[in-house]
């Protein structure tokens, strides 16, 4: 058994190498094209022909649509950020050249392609350790090529703000593809709270009434599709740990967990907006409290198996954060269309029902319960329903992803 996990380790360890060393060669390419904008304004490129990396240098948080009609340019309207018209520069990898020039609601960014592109992802970056800038971030990857380094980019966060996408492929559970493409995909819907734990409240709800409210409308969508089978953790006003709401994902061998809630700001009745929620590299290091002793990526009886153990159950993890983090960027696009974000609208933390090492899984807070304006749209069946039916079209998109790039 050693020996085979010794050679399983070494092809692991050689391909992960070999991915961090694509990736420190990408992110040294990094180029800094950055005009004397107001508000910090610049714009930086990082990448190749293939895949490439734009980042917006701001310094407030800022609201963007991204338009690429035009398969010649990317053009991206802000509102929230200060730039002066007339910037322009020269791009890299898949950018000919940029230009800001004035939007209706703000600065417009217009990007010259080399080639037809298409939008892998984007995400906002606040200020943190590594920068004291707002980043807003997008990816875009040639259309002709598959943008897999793209895709399964590891989740942001401030700590590494503008490295190069990562790889690491190493299933989270060993799985027949060939039998599974097709089969239907196991989602496992949490409500938030329930029985004695009401969670957030206000003068007339209860938050563990509108997350159930909200998972029923959405298992009855993804029922309605026949492509999904859905296990909800509760489906009715009771009480269910947290340990026993990861449990229940691993037993059903979910292919995505989606936790919903309803924030409050206490008495701030003006914060609100949705918000989408991946496990933080703090909350990567409790992963071991919903394991069990007998797992193949516990620990071993000797010392050489508990490092290997630790390895092969680290390179799982980074595979699931890789798949959360994609996700939680669907669903934050989807949702954006919809309904108001919080300005930080992809964030992580170390939330228990999010710690499966081998289930992908997003919190969703659907808005703030202390919020006039959230909690009228929370608690109002239509409003629900439309809610819900932009989250499963994001787990459609999801699928369909996932499905494209298992069948090259």
């Amino acid at each position: 058994m050693r020996a085979r996990w010794a050679r399983a380790l070494a092809i692991w360890t050689t391909r992960a190498l070999a991915a961090l060393a694509a990736a420190s060669a990408c992110a040294s390419a990094l180029a800094a094209e950055t005009g004397p904008g107001s508000d910090g304004f610049g714009v930086r490129f990082g990448g190749d022909a293939t895949s490439t990396r734009i980042v917006i240098d701001t310094g407030s948080a800022i609201h963007a649509k991204v338009d690429m009609t035009d398969p010649g340019h990317v053009v991206i309207s802000f509102s929230g950020a200060g730039a002066p018209s007339g910037l322009q520069g020269a791009g890299l990898g898949l950018v000919k050249s940029w230009r800001v020039d004035d939007g209706v609601h703000g600065p417009r960014l217009t990007l010259d392609l080399t080639a037809p592109a298409d939008l892998s992802r984007r995400f906002v970056i606040p200020p943190g350790a590594a920068a004291d800038q707002y980043r807003y971030v997008i990816d875009i990857a040639a259309r002709a090529a598959a943008p897999t380094a793209v895709t399964v980019a590891a989740a942001p966060s401030t700590a590494v703000a503008e490295a190069a996408p990562k790889v690491l492929a190493t299933a989270s559970r060993p799985r027949d593809t060939s039998s599974r493409r097709h089969a239907r995909k196991v989602v496992v819907i949490d409500a938030g709270h329930g029985g004695h734990d009401p969670g957030a409240q206000s003068a007339t709800h209860n938050e563990k009434d509108i997350t159930l409210a909200a998972a029923l409308a959405l298992r009855t969508r993804l029922e309605r599709s026949g492509r999904y089978k859905v296990v909800m953790t509760r489906e009715t006003d009771v009480f269910i740990p947290l340990e026993e709401r990861v449990q229940i994902a691993r037993r059903a061998g979910a292919d995505l967990f989606i936790a919903l809630h309803a924030d409050s700001a206490g008495g701030d009745a003006i914060t609100h907006g949705a918000s989408v929620y991946t496990l933080s590299d703090h909350g990567e290091t409790r992963v071991g409290e919903v394991l069990n002793g007998h797992e193949w990526f516990s620990r071993g009886p000797t010392r050489a198996d508990q490092g290997v153990s630790k390895i092969l159950l680290d390179l799982t993890q980074r595979n699931t954060l890789n798949r959360s983090a994609v996700f939680a960027q669907i669903l934050v696009d989807r949702l954006s269309d919809r309904i108001d974000l919080l300005p930080r609208s992809h964030r992580d933390a170390g939330y228990f029902v999010l710690l499966a090492p081998d289930v992908p899984a997003v919190l969703l807070e659907m808005g703030f319960i202390s919020s006039p304006v959230d909690e009228a749209r929370l608690t109002d069946s239509h409003e629900r329903a439309r809610m819900m039916e932009t989250v499963a079209a994001a787990i459609d998109a999801y699928f369909t992803a996932q499905s494209e790039l298992a069948s090259r």
